[in-house]
């Protein structure tokens, strides 16, 4: 029977099937974070069960964490007891964890990747929904609630539904400028945020397999703002030479025994999905959202639809926008380069050929944030922290920043704030705040010209 890249995975990862009920699935890598970890490990001890496989999980903290002054103790209570008690509980658990300071932490999405912890064929859970990321090496990961935390923990299983599959093509040549954010925003507007809903997603055709391991990762990454349980691309050559002398990569007679098993993980010819689209890249723009959820985009050049109903109605009202009306020249005065999305060393790079020899204008307030301290010293060592600075941008230490309210790097209310994190909800950067999500070199053109600007005449 032919399968697919999905069905390959799953398969070999489930421990026991339930007759007209869910799999049991072993879990490869477990990641975990200081915000949905604590009530987790607390259902442990309350029960008095064991972490039963600690070396299969990896900790860091990056929700919570301040990017400013790192060194010195955090100011915010809640915060601080979050990350003390990820500490304690690693600790006592056996558990590694890469906190603040140490040369690995970062966003969980991007240091686990970048140390070889992220490979091809494995399942990865983390109780996160952006787990998705990991899905660009050809893996299954996805994101799970604390309950289920506490399941892996006490297990290194998971009882789920094996979700139905879903496949999505882009074909073509992308035009200059189109940045792979550009590509999965564009999907989504065009598919809506339900409507890989009770599926997972296997992204193929010649668009992505032409993409950076940087950029297959920022399209899986967004797989959960179509509803989908996680995104996924066929491990290649690229993934290979990605993974290969990584920290916690396979060596040796080791990677060459993974590798012959990673190139067998591809779709069989005619396997079926339970749902396909396809599109050309030739109709792929620069992308912009204009609404409250991810699904509501545009291309930078073209208008706000109109007729678009109430939850439309509703998303304008609290943007400040108006059906039918171009964005291009809109004031922007916040913008922020970071997220799980868009915080690795490709997406600065991007930034900064943009902004060279260019000043920010002075109503713009624009955040630079790596997503890892491996990123933040790529920065340095290639000059960029130098471009940045010089054009008026201001450079944070790692975390997830203004991605989301939940740590000091928040958007004041009201203000518009060019984004290139996940998610544009209602408050989701700060009470009030107004998210436009976008590619690194949409918000690096934004913050140069103090407005949305169509800079695709350069290109």
């Amino acid at each position: 029977m032919k399968k697919t890249l999905f069905d390959k995975i799953w398969d070999a990862h489930v421990v026991e099937s339930i007759p007209n009920g869910p799999d049991i699935l072993y879990i490869d890598k477990h990641l975990i974070h200081e915000v949905t970890s604590p009530q987790a490990f607390n259902e442990l001890k309350e029960r008095d069960i064991p972490v039963f496989r600690p070396k299969q999980i990896m900790a860091t903290a990056d929700h919570n964490t301040p990017t400013q002054d790192q060194h010195l103790p955090i100011k915010d209570l809640l915060s601080r007891k979050q990350l003390e008690e990820l500490s304690q509980n690693c600790k006592e658990n056996n558990i590694t964890l890469y906190g603040l300071g140490h040369p690995y932490n970062g966003i969980v999405h991007v240091m686990a990747p970048e140390l070889g912890i992220t490979q091809p064929g494995m399942t990865i859970v983390c109780g996160d929904s952006h787990t998705s990321t990991h899905g660009a090496f050809g893996s299954i990961a996805f994101g799970i609630g604390t309950s289920q935390v506490a399941q892996v923990f006490a297990s290194q299983c998971l009882l789920v539904e094996k979700p139905k599959k879903l496949r999505v093509n882009v074909n073509g040549t992308l035009r200059s400028g189109v940045h792979p954010k550009d590509v999965i925003l564009y999907i989504i507007s065009q598919l809506g945020t339900n409507s890989g809903t009770g599926y997972f997603c296997e992204y193929a055709g010649n668009v992505f397999e032409e993409m950076s391991m940087e950029g297959r990762m920022t399209v899986c990454n967004m797989s959960i703002e179509m509803g989908a349980r996680g995104g996924l691309i066929a491990p290649d050559e690229t993934t290979f030479a990605y993974v290969e002398d990584r920290e916690f990569a396979p060596k040796g007679e080791d990677l060459e025994k993974m590798r012959s098993y990673w190139e067998t993980l591809k779709t069989d010819t005619d396997a079926t999905f339970d749902k396909e689209y396809s599109f050309d890249a030739e109709d792929i723009e620069p992308m912009i959202t204009y609404g409250t959820n991810p699904g509501m985009g545009i291309k930078i050049s073209g208008s706000i639809p109109l007729n678009g109903g109430k939850s439309a109605e509703k998303a304008l009202e609290y943007m400040g926008f108006n059906a039918g009306d171009s964005l291009i020249d809109k004031p922007v005065n916040f913008i922020f380069i970071g997220s799980c999305t868009n915080a690795r060393i490709e997406d600065f790079r991007a930034a900064a050929e943009y902004i060279k020899g260019k000043q920010k204008a002075g109503n713009v307030n624009a955040l630079i944030v790596p997503g890892s301290q491996q990123v933040a010293s790529q920065i340095k060592a290639e000059g960029l922290n130098l471009i940045f600075e010089a054009a008026g941008f201001t450079i944070r230490q790692p975390g997830c920043s203004a991605c989301l309210a939940m740590n000091d790097d928040k958007i004041p209310a009201g203000e518009y704030c060019v984004s290139t994190s996940n998610r544009n909800f209602e408050g989701r950067q700060g009470q009030g705040a107004r998210t436009i999500l976008a590619s690194p070199l949409t918000a690096a053109a934004t913050a140069i010209a103090g407005k949305l600007t169509d800079y695709t005449q350069y290109y």
